[in-house]
């Protein structure tokens, strides 16, 4: 009796949700994986009503209702007992009743609850890969989560209230995209949010306009972007929550070499405040044009690197800290004999870069040398016959001036 009473009283108070059309209350019954307070409860009961559809026959008026309370319920018991892919295919199902009611309903008061829902089933989708991998079994349940969220963003995505919501599912399949390494796929979201006529970004709420600008710095970062990459990260980093030091920085673990190599370099207190050591000797590199310990920091933290998918944009940061190297000397050859200062010969730079253990020959400078011409992060010209470069008296150096180098 205790069991039927349990089950029935859930299934009352989502009926009273609906009937009432209050969304924060619904949001609450249909949470499963976070901060759950139906979960054990309903689970426990489960276990001794096995057919719980005699109870949810009561909503009888509400088809879809009827049966997104039986699927959501064993969904619940399954989280439970850390069944995860039996929990998924429960959650898929009562997420698709739920967006068939969603539909109908003419308002958006229930947006709430249908964002949980869809957050609820992407979690679950990652959990019911790593047990299906545990088990030596193919991990395709993420893949299908992102396939229904496109049909949830597609709802969302026409004229009228519920079009406020687009913007959190956009981002839930972000992540699964960025998840499953099928970050291509990401760009019809982009062209649906940004050119249709529909959306207005700025009436979307604030954690979603964030969380999309990370996410789209990020695949601006991977296509050396990084203007546009800038302009994303900051919009995100500028918004973000400041109690959120997580959030913060995620954000700035892509910010950081994006401003790297638009020559603007980060203070130090900066990456200590937020636990970001791995850029501290990349960044002293720069200051410093040692090319030995920018190799240094980046075989050190290689693995980290290529895991964020920053190793690349990182190793292309050496002809900046070439172009400090030739600035140095040129400084110190200014203080020595400010009348030769402008003219840089090959083998005093071949005796620099062995000094910190960089073995090239003249061959090689020269190659250097050119490309740094080449890429406007020195002004001057190279003679061959002389072994000389020639540095123009005006501006030797150019700074990038937060623009990158001609990559």
């Amino acid at each position: 009796m205790e069991a039927h009473r349990r089950l029935a009283e859930y299934v009352n108070l989502v009926i009273d949700a609906v009937a009432t059309q209050n969304g924060a209350a619904l949001k609450a019954l249909l949470t499963v994986c976070s901060s759950s307070s139906y979960r054990e409860s309903i689970a426990l009961a489960l276990d001794v009503v096995r057919d719980a559809s005699r109870i949810t026959k009561q909503v009888d008026k509400h088809a879809q209702l009827s049966d997104m309370l039986n699927q959501h319920m064993r969904c619940m018991q399954s989280c439970y007992y850390k069944h995860y892919v039996d929990a998924y295919n429960a959650i898929e199902k009562s997420a698709n009743a739920l967006l068939q009611e969603f539909r109908n309903w003419e308002s958006a008061w229930s947006m709430d609850a249908l964002c949980t829902m869809v957050y609820e089933l992407r979690t679950l989708a990652e959990m019911a890969d790593r047990e299906l991998s545990s088990l030596g079994k193919n991990p395709d349940k993420l893949k299908g989560a992102g396939s229904f969220l496109m049909k949830v963003f597609g709802s969302l995505a026409g004229k009228g209230p519920k079009r406020i919501g687009a913007l959190y599912v956009a981002c839930q399949l972000f992540k699964v995209y960025f998840k499953l390494g099928t970050v291509h796929l990401c760009r019809s979201v982009i062209r649906s949010i940004e050119t249709a006529r529909v959306f207005d970004f700025e009436e979307f709420p604030t954690r979603d306009k964030v969380t999309y600008n990370y996410y789209t710095g990020r695949l601006e970062v991977f296509n050396d972007n990084f203007l546009a990459a800038d302009q994303k990260l900051m919009y995100a980093l500028e918004h973000c929550n400041t109690a959120k030091r997580v959030n913060i920085r995620m954000i700035l673990k892509y910010l950081v070499p994006v401003k790297l190599s638009l020559g603007i370099l980060p203070k130090e207190s900066l990456l200590q405040t937020y636990n970001l050591l791995e850029y501290m000797d990349v960044v002293c590199a720069l200051r410093r044009g040692d090319i030995r310990l920018l190799r240094h920091a980046l075989h050190a933290h290689e693995d980290e690197f290529l895991h964020s998918g920053v190793y690349l944009v990182l190793e292309k940061l050496e002809l900046q800290v070439y172009q400090r190297l030739m600035k140095k000397i040129y400084i110190f050859q200014k203080q020595k004999d400010p009348s030769k200062a402008h003219q840089v010969k090959m083998d005093v730079v071949v005796k620099a870069l062995k000094w910190l253990e960089i073995d090239m020959d003249i061959d090689e400078v020269e190659c250097i040398m050119a490309i740094l011409i080449h890429r406007n992060l020195m002004k001057g010209y190279f003679s061959h016959k002389s072994k000389v470069v020639v540095l123009s008296k005006q501006d030797p150096f150019p700074k990038i001036g937060g623009r990158p180098a001609n990559v």
